[in-house]
Parts: structure tokens; C-alpha cells; sequence
């Protein structure tokens, strides 16, 4: 089994779960439930991230399903913040003419607050239980919130891999690691279990950020250059540059929002050779650990290799040298 075949197992379920919320939202909210479910049909992810809470109770317990009311408030979750991301890096979040911006905007505070928070209510929990899964929701906006606003005013010229990583251990990490956290506790693991499982979200989430990196630049997109975005491998590029070729760098920086020029050069100093050696075995790394704690954690060995196999796609090295040899000797 892969992830992607767990997740053509549940998928109907976790729409059906997110369907029932919708219509707890009741007549009175007619409106809004349309305007969220609008949200949602013109805002899905491309990845289903959703098995993360499935695979970790499934590790805990032989059985995936009971989690599925989490893996729908994580994509609630998720659907909400990736809107919100849009609409801080003032790209466009276009809903294709389906809502308003304003409207979109209203929709995605039910979606990933109200929403999330009256799934848990609905769950026949014991009220510490239920408690503490509110609270990781709570939570989580909190320290995902301060790691966006972090990287919103992230620096090039201090900017370094540890400064890097404090951040996407908040805006990325701190998501995965609520909702690996909260499905720990559905599955009523030991609060060490309940906090390993959260730092293994914490390094899923700076895998999967740097991944999210990776595909901006192999996609054409180059929204990270044309917002200024401090990328950990932009960081890695910029802490190990001499000081004048580093000068060089940022000045690149400041022109790639509005120069094409300048963003084509940046792009092609993160892709040198060199540079992406490095990459790959600090990449690596960051896989190596996350598996550390996998181990660490044992459990149900048949979705444990499952996860595993998620960890490993996350660790993809996907970029790939844009520079002829020549090209790459010079940069060297």
C-alpha cells in the first residue's frame, strides 16, 4: 500500500465527514455554508496530506478509519491557510469569479476555525481528550500564524539555514505537528507518544515546505523570488557565498520582483551544481531524522512502512542543475 491508496480508500469519507459539518452549520447559515463549500471545491490541495492523521492512529492502533474526522480538519485546515497565504504574498487568491475576495476571505475563517472545532465537539470523547484536540487547533493557527508572519519579514541579508528552519518549523511544521499531535490523542497514546509524534511533524512539515520550494521553481511559478521569500535553499546559497558574491546575490534579491533578468540569474545561482549537492544531502538529513523518530516510535509496522514511503516522496530531490558545464565551472 502507498499513500495515495489509502487515501482513494477514504477520500468519499472524509468528504462525507466534511459534508456533515457543512450542514451542522444549519439553515440560518445557508449563505455561508455555500460560500464555504465554494471555497473548497476552487481551493484543493494537490497533495493528499490528509492520510497524516490516518496513518498516525493507524501506527498507534492497526486501524486508520477512526481517524477520519481529523484528516477532514486537517484539510479544513489546510484550504483555509493556503488562501490566506495567497492573499499575504498579494498574488491573487481568484476564486474564479465563484465569490468575491472578501467573501472568500469570510469563508476560509469558518473553514479552518469553526469548522475544525465543531468536528472535535461532535466526537464522543472523554472531555480531557476533547479538550486538549481544541487546544492543538487553537494552538496551531497560533504558532503557524507567528511562523507566516516570520517569513513575511524574513531578512536576506541575516538570513541563514538555522534562521530558516525556525521558521518553517512554524509555518509548516507547527500544522503538521498539530494534526499528528491530535491524532496521537484520538487514539489515546501516552503524552510522550503525544509529543514524539509531534516533533515528527514539526520535521515532516520542513520537508514538505522544502519540497513546496522545490516544485515553485520547477513549476515556472518563481513565486518565492518574485515575493522576496527567504527559501532555506536561497539561505544556503547566501551563507555560503563569499562576501562579495554574496553582495551580488542580494542585490538580485531586490531586483527579482520586478526584474525578469534578475530573477532568471538568481534561479540559476540556486541551481548550480554545487549548490544543490548541498541541498541534497542536508534534504537528507531532515529524511534521516524524520525516519529516527518513526523508529523511535514503532507501532503497527505495515502503516509505519506507509508513512515511511510519505517521508521518502516529501525528501525528493527534484530540482535539477540549469547550467551547461561550462556555465557551471564559472560559477563554481
Amino acid at each position: 500500500m502507498s499513500y495515495l491508496d489509502l487515501h482513494r480508500e477514504v477520500s468519499r469519507d472524509i468528504d462525507a465527514e466534511i459534508e456533515t459539518a457543512l450542514e451542522r452549520l444549519g439553515p440560518s447559515a445557508r449563505i455561508t455554508r455555500n460560500s464555504v463549500a465554494k471555497l473548497l471545491e476552487h481551493r484543493k490541495l494537490r497533495h493528499p496530506l490528509s492520510v497524516l492523521p490516518l496513518l498516525t492512529h493507524a501506527i498507534e492502533t492497526g486501524h486508520p478509519r477512526p481517524a477520519i474526522p481529523l484528516s477532514a480538519v486537517h484539510l479544513l485546515w489546510w484550504t483555509s491557510a493556503c488562501y490566506l497565504d495567497d492573499l499575504a504574498d498579494a498574488n491573487g487568491a481568484s476564486i474564479s469569479g465563484s465569490l468575491s475576495e472578501n467573501e472568500a476571505l469570510l469563508a476560509s475563517v469558518i473553514t479552518g476555525n469553526a469548522l475544525p472545532i465543531q468536528i472535535i465537539l461532535s466526537q464522543e470523547l472523554p472531555e480531557p481528550a476533547r479538550s486538549a484536540l481544541i487546544s492543538e487547533i487553537l494552538d496551531g493557527w497560533i504558532i503557524g500564524v507567528d511562523g507566516q508572519i516570520a517569513d513575511m519579514r524574513g531578512d536576506m541579508g541575516s538570513a541563514s539555514r538555522k534562521s530558516v528552519v525556525e521558521t518553517y518549523r512554524g509555518k509548516s511544521g507547527a500544522p503538521f505537528g498539530m494534526i499528528t499531535a491530535m491524532a496521537a490523542i484520538f487514539s489515546g497514546a501516552t503524552p510522550e507518544r503525544v509529543e514524539l509524534w509531534r516533533e515528527f511533524g514539526y520535521v515532516f512539515g520542513i520537508l514538505w515546505q522544502i519540497f513546496n520550494d522545490q516544485e515553485d521553481i520547477v513549476s515556472g511559478r518563481d513565486e518565492d523570488l518574485l515575493n522576496g521569500t527567504v527559501t532555506y535553499l536561497l539561505a544556503s546559497v547566501l551563507e555560503d557565498a563569499s562576501p562579495e558574491f554574496r553582495d551580488h546575490i542580494l542585490g538580485l534579491c531586490a531586483g527579482a520582483g520586478r526584474s525578469h533578468q534578475a530573477r532568471t540569474e538568481l534561479a540559476g545561482l540556486l541551481r548550480t551544481p554545487a549548490a544543490l549537492d548541498r541541498y541534497r544531502a542536508e534534504i537528507d538529513g531532515f529524511r534521516d531524522e524524520a525516519h529516527r523518530i518513526l523508529g523511535r516510535l514503532g507501532g503497527d509496522e505495515f502503516y509505519a512502512q506507509v508513512l515511511r514511503q510519505l517521508v521518502d516522496h516529501a525528501s525528493q530531490m527534484v530540482l535539477e542543475s540549469a547550467l551547461t558545464p561550462a556555465a557551471a565551472a564559472k560559477a563554481a
